[in-house]
């Protein structure tokens, strides 16, 4: 049976984004939303099994890659989209063979990938978050734990006055400080020790008077869930209900965390150091943090959707 595709009149802008266990396509009209895309499209990827000890990115991975950065762009080609930002996160821009990887995709694919500054992440994480609360919610302060690093920002307006990226990812934590399925309690307590450090250190400067704090992550959703929220209602997590469950997962083998709620296989080994940066950044902001479902990946389309009327505006 021959496939129909059906090409998106209306003039409309796309984000790849490459992360450690997806390449999704996410297009939404140029006088839309991003609560509504046109088109959303994904690959699966587990990056994460794709390091070798150098720290450099498997063939297998590279291929990997490949594949999904030209199916994703396939899915919009054929729907006529061509205006599609095409992004890289930490999982590939902080392999020791990145510039491999995006000479090696370019070369098969004809699609360069781009990476984004920490900061930078910070700052669209930032506009998404504003955009989704409006300018009503007062000051804020946003937090984002990624696989590879936290991005910070915080501000009053519509863009963030403070932005920071730290190394202290989920995956990059659990490499570092819990390599094995079983942790014992002094690293558990040495990663605390660190997190809390660094993140009451870089905090101290956000100078932002009683903000509304914000999350804006897999990780902490996830976390949200298994504290207690309703599935798909996961609008705050507090820090109490966190902390009960560090030494719970502490006790728990990776494949034992994929059973519990809102924890996903895929993310499952990367559950506990998850969770002790949070307790620190909640430690440090507040005693709790409201979910929003926006992320760096909204804040681009936002930024791609502001040039384009731009662009349109000119020209009229």
């Amino acid at each position: 049976m021959r496939r129909v595709v059906r090409k998106i009149e209306e003039p409309a802008v796309g984000v790849l984004d490459v992360g450690s266990f997806s390449a999704r396509l996410v297009v939404v009209p140029v006088n839309g939303s991003p609560r509504e895309p046109v088109l959303n499209h994904q690959t699966r990827l587990r990056l994460d099994r794709a390091l070798d000890d150098r720290g450099a990115l498997t063939a297998r991975g590279i291929a990997d890659i490949t594949a999904a950065v030209a199916a994703g762009m396939t899915a919009a080609y054929r729907h006529g989209v061509r205006d599609v930002y095409p992004f890289a996160t930490s999982s590939i821009r902080d392999a020791v063979n990145a510039a491999d990887v995006v000479r090696h995709v370019a070369g098969e694919t004809g699609v360069e990938l781009r990476f984004l500054s920490g900061r930078c992440e910070a700052e669209l994480t930032y506009l998404a978050t504003r955009r989704w609360y409006g300018a009503e919610a007062g000051p804020l302060l946003v937090l984002d734990i990624g696989g590879g690093t936290v991005e910070l920002a915080a501000g009053r307006g519509d863009q963030a006055t403070f932005a920071r990226s730290l190394p202290l990812g989920a995956r990059s934590m659990t490499r570092d400080w819990l390599p094995t399925e079983r942790v014992s309690t002094k690293q558990v307590k040495a990663l605390r020790a660190h997190a809390l450090d660094v993140v009451t250190t870089t905090l101290g400067a956000a100078e932002v008077d009683d903000p509304t704090v914000v999350g804006c992550s897999k990780v902490l959703q996830q976390l949200a869930r298994l504290a207690g929220a309703r599935p798909n209602k996961c609008k705050e997590l507090r820090l109490d209900d966190l902390r009960a469950w560090i030494p719970r997962l502490a006790a728990l083998p990776p494949a034992k965390r994929a059973k519990l709620p809102g924890i996903s296989r895929s993310r499952a080994h990367q559950a506990l150091a998850g969770a002790i940066v949070a307790e620190a950044l909640l430690t440090v902001a507040g005693g709790k943090v409201a979910i929003c479902p926006w992320s760096t990946r909204d804040g681009l389309l936002l930024t791609l959707q502001d040039r384009a009327r731009e662009k349109a505006g000119a020209a009229a």
